[in-house]
């Protein structure tokens, strides 16, 4: 079986994890080609992962015939040129959220690949872990009943408390919407399926940021007037089901829970503390609440019925991890390598990254215009994962 030889663009902190973990699919992808704009850094990349070869610049690796699928982990702002070249060249493309800066340009990739027969996928695949695919299985045998609603909540200060050049989450482009918020568009679409339309309102409270991170810590940034950093948007699914969703950058903390989805028969929690966990991470609890541990069952309300707990769904998911610096980013790349051998539609799809772009950018301007947006594009629900073998 044919092994896909990998060409890396973009050697930042993030390629670290998603090297260390292709290297364990040798039987599915070769970590062959790096490049970086600084040669010396794509050298070093090389010997220290393996690859074959060593580029300069992105230009020369797409070039490479020997390449067969480009992982791209540039900066946002090069996503659409590389993976349009990479299309072009006649590669597949595995990049890193988002797929474009707009939705306008994530459509010109995707229908390129089509039009070509390529393959696209696009992170995140976080929603391809044990926690997200425990409520996927939760809602499949029925536990949940009909989904009719949920809530998302990510809140935090920002990145300039940990980022040592913040700039970019405050330019077009970013935003928590655009930037933290496809981890939880992404787990909403893998369960939902595509959304109908969007509504949204937000704000930009804060005009200057103070960076609190070194080496730059004191200096000031302004927040560019078009980002909005305080945003709560409400999805209408074609499924029928509505979901609220709560993206700031301008709350000291909640304890609001990160995700919760609300069935006929059951409601799935997601109920970490930590504001940039809940489907940030591929494992993690799941809690389910249903008629046996209902708390509102009479009235006066006894003290037992009060003090029910929620039930622990059990896991029976692989990529469990509940780390953010080790994890299983890249199974996404994995799973469409696995597709295009076996002719099948990959989890992580282009069509899939191309509704989210087109979500997130409908809640922006719908928060901007004060309108409804319906949405056009459409994409299949991704297959559930496997379960632990």
């Amino acid at each position: 079986m044919k092994v896909f030889k990998i060409g890396v663009i973009g050697l930042g902190d993030i390629s670290n994890v998603y090297l260390t973990n292709l290297r364990k699919y040798p039987d599915e992808v070769e970590l062959y080609a790096c490049a970086c704009r600084t040669p010396e850094k794509a050298r070093e990349k090389a010997e220290k992962y393996g690859f074959k070869k060593a580029y300069a610049s992105g230009d020369e690796l797409i070039a490479d015939p020997e390449v067969d699928i480009l992982l791209n982990l540039t900066t946002p702002a090069a996503h659409y040129k590389y993976n349009l070249a990479a299309i072009k060249a006649g590669k597949h493309v595995y990049s890193e959220k988002p797929l474009a800066g707009t939705y306008a340009e994530g459509k010109e990739i995707i229908d390129l690949a089509k039009e070509k027969g390529l393959y696209v996928g696009c992170a995140p695949d976080t929603f391809m872990g044990s926690r997200v695919q425990t409520f996927r299985r939760l809602i499949d045998e029925g536990v949940t009943g009909k989904i009719v609603g949920g809530i998302v909540n990510c809140v935090s200060r920002g990145w300039q408390w940990f980022h040592p050049n913040p700039d970019f989450f405050y330019q077009p482009g970013a935003g928590p919407v655009l930037d933290i918020g496809p981890y939880y568009w992404t787990a909403l679409l893998s369960l939902l399926g595509p959304v109908e339309s969007v509504t949204a309102m937000g704000s930009t409270p804060e005009k200057v940021r103070v960076i609190h991170s070194e080496p730059r810590k004191g200096e000031e940034i302004k927040v560019d007037p078009e980002v909005l950093t305080h945003v709560m948007a409400v999805l209408r699914f074609c499924s029928g089901a509505v979901v609220s969703a709560n993206m700031s950058w301008n709350v000291w903390d909640s304890e609001l829970p990160k995700m919760e989805l609300y069935g006929t028969k059951a409601t799935l929690c997601m109920d970490d503390k930590d504001p940039n966990d809940g489907p940030n991470l591929f494992g993690g609890v799941t809690l389910i609440r249903n008629e046996k541990n209902y708390r509102w069952k009479s009235m006066p309300r006894v003290e037992s019925e009060i003090e029910t707990n929620w039930t622990v769904a059990e896991v029976k998911h692989d990529h469990d991890s509940v780390s953010q610096a080790e994890n299983s980013r890249g199974i996404g790349l994995v799973d469409m390598a696995l597709a295009i051998r076996e002719k099948r539609i990959n989890r992580a799809s282009g069509d899939m990254a191309l509704h989210m772009l087109e979500v997130a950018e409908a809640i922006n301007t719908a928060a901007r215009e004060q309108r409804y947006i319906k949405t056009e594009s459409r994409f299949e629900l991704p297959e559930a994962m496997p379960q632990k073998i």
